[in-house]
């Protein structure tokens, strides 16, 4: 099975349980990383997600796994909290996001560049405004390649 169709099932699977339980879905990964396959399953909720949540989330994943049978590899499962550099996958966890600092890469370059960081002062849902120093660029939203908070040192 793909590692696309192995994800879309454990997405479909994981994304209402986790909704009915106070958490939100960040994100679902398979891959493999030197001969071991790892399903990282990351999630977290307001005020953040502990190792208790994490052991009830993998609970019910790792019986639902068993159930389904989906993957026939041996593999590791990890769920875990995204961090505090996490992901911004979705339209809504960019939104989220505004007045954050950000880290957003481009698919080509705006402004002679493909890396911005700075406050994310506005996201309409077809653009983003970061401000960087006294500078603020627009960035189409069909043009990110990736996006995750920052941290601020």
């Amino acid at each position: 099975m793909s590692v696309s169709k192995i994800k879309s099932i454990v997405e479909a699977f994981v994304s209402p349980f986790l909704e009915e339980n106070g958490y939100q879905l960040v994100d679902v990964e398979y891959v493999k990383e030197g001969s071991n396959w790892f399903l990282r399953v990351y999630a977290d909720k307001e005020g953040g997600i502990d190792l208790d949540d994490c052991s009830r989330i993998t609970e019910f994943v790792s019986a639902k796994l068993d159930e389904l049978d989906p993957i026939t590899d041996p593999y590791f499962l990890e769920v875990s909290s995204p961090g505090a550099e996490r992901p911004l996958k979705k339209p809504e966890d960019v939104a989220k996001a505004v007045g954050k600092h950000v880290f957003v890469t481009t698919y080509e370059p705006f402004d002679g560049a493909k890396e911005f960081e700075g406050r994310l002062a506005s996201f309409d849902g077809q653009e983003m405004q970061i401000e960087i120093g006294r500078r603020t660029t627009s960035i189409p939203y069909d043009k990110v390649a990736s996006a995750r908070l920052a941290i601020v040192f």
